[in-house]
């Protein structure tokens, strides 16, 4: 047997004697007065009135022996020392020998300090309310391995406290975005996660299939952005949804399969609108680049400085990889910057900038777009935080758009987006002018987290199989 297996036989072996004792290992009724951050934020009061107080938490260190010992006791908001001595409790040893690391234990005491001058509790009674079968990892071979720290975010969680402060981080983030939203008078919206045919994006989606209509595939949605313009139709002109996409690509730093993303429309914006908008939300966070400090260029000039090329000269297919893995990924963008009026290839679902004639066959047109760069300053290899455009709302000219990337997904691009029927025919019926844009959460919180790669914010990011 290893180590590990001697440790949780000797544990169900406890679990057993305390059955036969007639004591539940694992009951559904606790008894909790107060959490420990309670019992430290109200301490001399607590210690005047010498007030019994009973906390639940879990057991992370045991000391001592023989008549005295000492539990490291944490809950989800704080920790604090527990004593529990032969003296005040007539079942001392059967309850001490009860109890592991681990353990989630109820104790039931007064606040007292000790002769060390440490804040604890003078146990009374101490309960196993929830027997743990293993050791936590530092008992034992330690958690240092990443893999294996994703692959059991919950050890992850317990024994790393930075961990857990960058997911509190992550909900904070969440939270101060809804919140500005509302603010700013948008409605939060959900669409359909499985979807007849992927749209709003290029990318390879997922594919499933319903038991019911089996004889049609569905698809993880790649973007909700063509159900959000549905809604534009339907007379909504501020909505938003944030939640989860799917996109069937590689895993990187800045990729997960499985992410979550902002999309957000605005009626009667265009998309130097929804510019100033997007530094009007950035401002608010002290951990982003202040936007009166971003830089500002076109595509035309980003291409011309970085690829020593016009982009005019080069083939709309192989556009955007040269800008992707070239330009963008290869770090040239140096700062935080704002890249505005994106070739219309590479831009599909935006309106073209004044001066164009509308006809995609022309592939030398610019449109009304912009992406916010994170420069290499902050995230090396320059990752996609924002992007958005004027929407494009002609529904012929879509219908044309829609068309060619239909011919590009039958010719054998997997990425290209498909031609949908029905939200063409919404589009008869007169979508209003608007900007659109979408933000990339994980990314953004890796930014105000400092950390590294998108797993490190992902609660539980998609791995491989050990096997």
């Amino acid at each position: 047997m290893s180590q590990e297996e001697d440790i949780e036989k000797v544990r169900r072996d406890k679990v057993e004697d305390m059955i036969k004792r007639g004591i539940d290992p694992y009951p559904s009724k606790v008894g909790r007065t107060h959490t420990l951050q309670e019992v430290l934020s109200g301490w001399a009061a607590l210690l005047k009135k010498k007030s019994q107080v009973t906390v639940l938490g879990r057991v992370f260190a045991i000391r001592g022996q023989g008549g005295v010992s000492f539990f490291d006791l944490k809950d989800e908001s704080g920790a604090i020392q527990v004593v529990f001595r032969k003296d005040n409790a007539p079942d001392y040893q059967k309850n001490r020998d009860d109890i592991d690391t681990g353990d989630f234990t109820e104790v039931t005491g007064v606040p007292y300090i000790t002769k060390r001058g440490e804040k604890s509790i003078d146990a009374k009674s101490v309960r196993v309310v929830a027997k743990s079968l293993r050791p936590l990892p530092s008992e034992w071979y330690g958690l240092k391995d990443t893999e294996e720290r994703f692959r059991k975010r919950y050890l992850d969680l317990l024994l790393n406290e930075g961990v857990k402060k960058n997911f509190v981080r992550r909900s904070e983030v969440i939270r101060e975005i809804r919140e500005f939203l509302a603010k700013e008078g948008f409605m939060e919206a959900e669409t359909p996660i499985l979807q007849p045919l992927p749209g709003g994006a290029k990318a390879r989606p997922f594919v499933t299939q319903y038991n019911a209509l089996d004889s049609e595939n569905f698809y993880l949605r790649i973007a909700p952005e063509l159900y959000l313009k549905r809604l534009l139709v339907g007379g909504f002109e501020k909505i938003y949804e944030l939640g989860k996409v799917f996109r069937n690509e590689g895993l990187d730093r800045d990729h997960n399969p499985e992410f979550t993303m902002l999309e957000l429309y605005s009626a009667y914006w265009d998309y130097k609108d929804l510019i100033k908008f997007v530094k009007k939300m950035f401002s608010r966070w002290e951990w982003f680049p202040n936007p009166k400090k971003w830089d500002e260029i076109t595509f035309a000039e980003l291409f011309k400085e970085h690829a020593g090329k016009n982009w005019r000269d080069v083939p709309p297919q192989e556009l955007d990889n040269i800008y992707k893995h070239e330009i963008r990924t290869a770090g040239k963008i140096k700062t935080t910057t704002l890249v505005v009026d994106y070739p219309e290839s590479m831009m599909s679902l935006a309106k073209i900038k004044k001066g164009g004639n509308g006809a995609y066959k022309d592939k030398k047109l610019l449109t009304e777009s912009f992406q916010l760069i994170a420069g290499a300053d902050i995230a090396p290899g320059g990752p996609e935080i924002v992007k958005g455009f004027s929407e494009l709302n002609d529904p012929v000219f879509q219908r044309e758009q829609m068309a060619r990337q239909e011919q590009e997904f039958r010719a054998g691009d997997k990425e290209s987006s498909r031609l949908d029927e029905d939200f063409l025919e919404s589009l008869k019926y007169g979508m209003p002018p608007a900007a659109g844009m979408g933000i990339g959460i994980d990314r953004l919180v890796t930014l105000a987290t400092k950390s590294h790669a998108v797993k490190e914010i992902i609660l539980f990011p998609t791995m491989k199989t050990k096997e």
